[in-house]
């Protein structure tokens, strides 16, 4: 099974309007809600392209209730962990420009923290961690590093998607595979990183660390693959990009529902590209068939 945690899930207002008028009254030309949290966008992804995963995490209140509705009415499996305060709101506006507000979330104590450790150690040598997305202050800055370790203990896999300290202590528990963007790369090695060839060296590094699998992505320009044996670079489909929001989890989905189905990771690194393109192409997530369609647009070249 794939368990996917999300720390500080949310309910994502999606906004649209021509502009923003700052100080005065604004009206809506379109509007969504979807759950939000990147564990639950990797989620929800692989269960729209056939994979079956559990979502875990903290949630309370109207919103945490509405979060946790929403996925199961979609047909994935929840473990949530109930908190006091309510679940964060979190908003998106797209003007001519995209601007987020973000909340902060609730507060999340020990003995929350303990039964969330709990859930991990039930994990076993046939199950993944997909661990995904930034620490809340409210939480240990400790919290992933803490549990990966007990994954390195019971034998489950994990994936880490996060950056800067939080990638660094995790690298030396083996993580099955990781995604930094090409900022994100950059910003660990304290070094400006533009170009494929640039990601390829980096990322070859952070295999040395410890990643036995690394996906770098490069919005408009790529991405690249590598792991001990192989090095590849992507092209991307082209599309209009709608929104960049979930783009990188349905990459992590992508990979992991193709190379969970057999697939060699040339293949899988493929099939990764195409689902964040899908997304990319999408207002919300994409879906398989979007994923599918843009599938023969990717092409993939040795480093």
């Amino acid at each position: 099974m794939i368990y996917t945690l999300t720390l500080n899930p949310s309910v994502d207002y999606m906004v649209g309007l021509t502009e923003v008028n700052i100080g005065g009254l604004n009206r809506t030309e379109s509007e969504a809600k979807f759950p939000g949290g990147k564990g639950i966008n990797v989620s929800r992804l692989l269960r729209s392209l056939g994979v079956n995963s559990k979502a875990t995490g903290f949630l309370g209140g109207f919103t945490g209730i509405y979060v946790k509705e929403y996925l199961e009415e979609e047909g994935i499996d929840t473990a949530f962990i109930k908190v006091d305060e309510d679940t964060r709101i979190n908003i998106k506006l797209k003007a001519k420009e995209e601007t987020e507000i973000n909340g902060q979330g609730p507060n999340i104590t020990d003995e929350h923290l303990q039964s969330l450790k709990g859930q991990i150690r039930q994990l076993t040598n046939e199950d993944i961690l997909v661990l995904a997305g930034s620490i809340p202050s409210r939480l240990p800055e400790t919290i992933y590093e803490d549990l990966v370790k007990i994954c390195s203990e019971t034998g489950a896999a994990f994936v880490v998607d996060a950056e800067g300290s939080i990638l660094k202590s995790v690298l030396p528990y083996g993580p099955f595979l990781i995604k930094p963007n090409h900022h994100e790369l950059g910003q660990f090695f304290e070094r400006e990183i533009t170009t494929s060839d640039e990601a390829v060296f980096y990322g070859k590094k952070l295999v040395e660390l410890g990643a036995k699998n690394v996906i770098v992505s490069l919005a408009g320009e790529g991405a690249v693959f590598i792991n001990e044996q192989s090095a590849y670079i992507s092209t991307v489909p082209k599309g209009e990009l709608k929104s960049s929001v979930g783009a990188g989890d349905s990459m992590v989905a992508g990979f992991l529902s193709s190379f969970l189905a057999g697939k060699e990771v040339k293949e899988a690194f493929r099939y990764s590209v195409a689902s964040g393109s899908a997304t990319a192409f999408s207002i919300g997530l994409g879906s398989k068939e979007k994923a599918e369609e843009l599938l023969p647009q990717v092409q993939i070249r040795e480093a």
